[in-house]
């Protein structure tokens, strides 16, 4: 019975990665900070470790006896200097890592992100590409920065690292996106790009998770990167009318060409920045490769060599995550 130590497991990915990684039996040890809500952590039996990735001290000792981590613990966002976001998502892995060196572990599987890749239209990208040295935000920046750091590890100190990459993320107890996604929504603010026709890499929940066990028991998976989505094509269309059909809300219906939505992120973000605003405008780069660039990438490798075969349809997959968020809100 291997014992599963999960960072990020009062969060969306990480509570599934732990309830899943308890109904196979494991034992589920979840870092977690002193003011986190632990109770569905503490009702599926998993153990609490009191810390936070920005402390090292006590982890060697959290670590002990564990046979597999799964780091899904995070800072995300679209806004914000970079240095905020490498201190959780580059400094908080390096912390861990050091941790990890040298105890016996069979796998640490990192969540990356498919935004690693450049920010351009993808049609079926694959893990060949080449990752640019700088990126358009902070998160994405600390991302790549976190892969290469993760993989190094694995190289110089031995640490059994797998990397995986989804896509967006969504499913029942995402108390971050979605809801912000219906509040857009219902106040209009949603406008297609280039008339919603090009691909969003959606990830079901449920698959990644699928993805993490395949990855943490498989030995080829060491030292690998791979891309995990739905596997299907869906374009932002499809996936916006989803949201609104499912909640009763009106569909999109206001369009702008791809060049003038970069024009206008472009220069919304140097406007915020000189004005030093704390947050981001309501389009960045960010927003625009979500929802204006073609998101397509390739999963062969997560089949061919994890055995990876996406369960949860995106039909099937919406369709949860808008069930929970109904019954979330009565």
């Amino acid at each position: 019975m291997p014992t599963y130590f999960i960072t990020g497991g009062t969060g969306f990915v990480g509570s599934h990665v732990a309830e899943a990684a308890a109904r196979r039996g494991h034992r589920v040890r979840c870092l977690a900070r002193s003011s986190a809500d632990v109770s569905f952590l503490k009702s599926i039996g998993a153990e609490i470790v009191p810390g936070d990735l920005s402390d090292p001290a006590g982890l060697g000792e959290a670590l002990a006896g564990v046979d597999v981590v799964v780091h899904s613990a995070a800072k995300v966002g679209d806004w914000g200097h970079v240095d905020e976001y490498r201190k959780v998502n580059v400094d908080g892995l390096r912390h861990l890592l050091d941790a990890c060196a040298g105890q016996p572990l069979t796998r640490f599987v990192h969540l990356s992100s498919l935004g690693v890749y450049e920010a351009r239209h993808h049609f079926g990208t694959d893990e060949t590409e080449p990752l640019p040295e700088f990126h358009i935000d902070g998160y994405t920046q600390s991302k790549v920065e976190s892969e290469t750091l993760a993989m190094r590890y694995h190289r110089e100190k031995g640490v059994p690292v797998t990397v995986l990459r989804p896509g967006f993320i969504y499913g029942p107890r995402d108390r971050n996106v979605l809801p912000k996604l219906v509040n857009q929504l219902r106040e209009g603010w949603i406008i297609y790009i280039a008339r919603g026709k090009y691909a969003l890499n959606t990830t079901y929940v449920g698959n990644l998770v699928d993805a993490i066990f395949l990855a943490a028991e498989n030995p080829k998976a060491v030292g690998e990167v791979f891309n995990i989505t739905d596997g299907e094509f869906v374009p932002k269309r499809r996936f916006f009318e989803s949201i609104a059909d499912g909640l009763n809300l009106p569909r999109p219906k206001r369009n702008i060409p791809l060049f003038l939505g970069r024009f206008l992120a472009n220069w919304r973000e140097a406007v915020f920045r000189r004005k030093n605003k704390p947050h981001p405008p309501r389009i960045t780069q960010a927003k625009l490769k979500f929802a204006g660039l073609n998101l397509d990438f390739g999963i062969g490798k997560a089949r061919t060599v994890l055995g990876y075969s996406p369960a949860t349809s995106f039909d099937e997959g919406m369709k949860a995550a808008l069930d929970w968020y109904k019954a979330e809100k009565k």
